[in-house]
């Protein structure tokens, strides 16, 4: 199993899910979260006062999924999501040891 956590701009959201539903992912979860990435945010003039801002809004989607739909999600996410400008976002990938359905006690792919 694979633990896909996948970085994107807030507008991008629904274009994920679908993707992700697409795919037969099981599952999702949603953080907004604030960070910054090679860009460093950006510099703003307000009122004549030069204002930057380095923490932008992001979104968080978490998954965990079999090993062989992993890459075809990648792929998709990649391929739709991406705009080629700077804070398109990314997607780590962590190997799963194993998940518990907490309801049943299924453990591995049986309890995704």
């Amino acid at each position: 199993m694979k633990k896909l956590e996948i970085i994107i701009k807030p507008e991008r959201l629904e274009d994920l899910k679908s993707i992700l539903d697409n795919c037969k992912s099981t599952g999702l979860m949603i953080s907004n979260i604030m960070g910054y990435g090679s860009q460093k945010g950006f510099t703003q003039i307000y009122r004549g006062h030069e204002h930057t801002v380095n923490l932008l809004p992001k979104i968080k989607v978490e998954t965990v999924v079999n090993n062989d739909i992993a890459d075809s999600i990648i792929d998709a996410i990649v391929a739709k999501i991406n705009t080629g400008a700077f804070g398109d976002g990314k997607i780590f990938v962590y190997d799963v040891a194993d998940a518990v359905r907490i309801r049943t006690g299924e453990h591995g792919e049986q309890a995704l």
